[in-house]
């Protein structure tokens, strides 16, 4: 019997040495003094969150991206950007094909039916046409926003071309880097560039399964994999949420929505809304938020986006799988029942896990954060929670930090990437069936 090689044990090691290994190289070509606009070179310091950025499509950063890096160095964290964000979305197909094939034959078949997972067999067609579809998904969005750059702000064809290919990578990828110091404030009543910019975070931060099962199936909802409807319910249902909240506390606030006419103002609320989702670009002023509209952001970006996809956060799916667990308590149902099917137990301790790990991981980064600056608690949450959940919103105090805090930030970046991947895959991997089970006694709870 050959022995399984124990790198493929180990799947969080290959996720984290690829992650570390792109954001050395980053760092490292950052650092050069070809990589900035101005005379000298940045600091390691500068170059190391910005290559952590990147790679981790955060969009958190502590210079301007357009002023401070030379061309070379914006190619480079475009190319950082794309690694990142393909790299993403390779190892999660990787890591659910190594899944699949570690469970027994009945339960794998079981989930091929109901989750559409891979096999050895269709494992380079599926990589293959994840490819495809990013390169076409950004060429399209690049198209529709270098025309819009040029043909309405009088941008030259090659700034038009350059400024449409890095936001659309940046979109379809959840980076949020933008080469305006303001990001997307000066497009605020441009629904051609708001709408586009948003399709593409969507796209993106749904996650490739579910993207490939609805271009197949998106005429026949009931046979949708319970993978897909959790997450197209929920992503569904945040947005109109969170439109709606946004519309409620700062319609009349005169440094964001105020200004702005009707159809503008609900123009912006739900680009605003969209954001959250692991994007990290702002039509907004963050800074000039209500303080109930920063902890309605908060939830939304440590929710995140899809499963297997570019976006961040926890995932919708372990919240939509936490959302049908409390309403099963609540109705008294023995199982948990999403349409026609049921949850597996393990899929619920999963998603309380993963949901568990980073509560735990924004509340120590806050308080340390927090032991380093003289911010407001909310500032500080709002800034943790984005560096976790790689979204790279921020209310404007990044780079005002001092370095301590910028490289705990780093750590949250790096460890809210792979953390949740690796967390569950690492879950699922170490199921195993047991010969006895001890007697069942109850605690009391709550």
């Amino acid at each position: 019997m050959v022995a399984r090689p124990r790198r493929l044990s180990h799947p969080g090691r290959v996720i984290a040495s690829a992650f570390a290994a792109a954001i050395t190289v980053g760092t490292a070509v950052l650092s050069l003094p070809a990589a900035t606009a101005g005379p000298g070179r940045a600091d390691l310091l500068t170059a190391l969150f910005h290559a952590t950025s990147a790679v981790c499509v955060t969009g958190l950063v502590t210079v301007d991206t357009g002023t401070y890096w030379s061309g070379f160095g914006q190619v480079v964290l475009l190319l950082l950007i794309q690694a990142g964000g393909i790299g993403i979305a390779t190892l999660a197909t990787l890591l659910a094909l190594l899944v699949s094939r570690r469970l027994g034959l009945r339960a794998r078949l079981v989930a091929q039916a109901e989750t559409k997972a891979l096999t050895a067999a269709d494992l380079r067609r599926v990589v293959g046409r994840v490819l495809v579809f990013v390169l076409a998904a950004e060429a399209v969005v690049a198209v529709v926003l270098a025309l819009r750059f040029g043909l309405g702000y009088g941008q030259s064809a090659a700034a038009a071309t350059w400024s449409g290919v890095f936001h659309a990578v940046s979109a379809f990828n959840n980076a949020g880097f933008g080469l305006r110091a303001d990001s997307l404030v000066a497009y605020v009543a441009d629904p051609v560039i708001s709408l586009t910019v948003c399709a593409a975070v969507v796209v993106g931060g749904l996650g490739f399964p579910v993207v490939f099962e609805l271009a197949r199936e998106w005429r026949t909802p009931r046979s949708w994999s319970v993978l897909t409807r959790v997450t197209v319910v929920c992503s569904a249902a945040l947005l109109v949420l969170g439109t709606v909240v946004l519309l409620a506390t700062e319609a009349r606030n005169p440094g964001t929505l105020g200004p702005l006419a009707g159809g503008t103002k609900v123009l912006a609320a739900f680009v605003a809304a969209t954001m959250p989702r692991t994007a990290g670009f702002n039509n907004l002023d963050v800074g000039a938020y209500q303080p109930e509209t920063l902890l309605l952001t908060d939830a939304l970006m440590f929710i995140g986006g899809g499963s297997a996809g570019t976006a961040g956060g926890i995932k919708v799916t372990t919240f939509g799988v936490l959302a049908y667990v409390l309403w099963a308590e609540l109705r008294g149902d023995p199982d948990v029942e999403v349409g026609r099917r049921r949850l597996p137990v393990a899929v619920q301790r999963q998603a309380l896990a993963v949901t568990l790990l980073g509560l735990g991981l924004v509340a120590v980064g806050t308080f340390v954060v927090e032991a380093l600056t003289d911010l407001g608690f909310d500032q500080v949450l709002f800034e943790v929670i984005s560096a976790f959940a790689t979204v790279g919103l921020s209310t404007g105090v990044t780079a005002d930090l001092p370095r301590a805090a910028q490289l705990v930030l780093v750590v949250l970046m790096f460890v809210g990437r792979i953390g949740p991947l690796t967390l569950a895959t690492g879950l699922a991997l170490r199921q195993r069936a047991r010969r006895r089970r001890l007697p069942e006694e109850r605690i009391i709870v709550g």
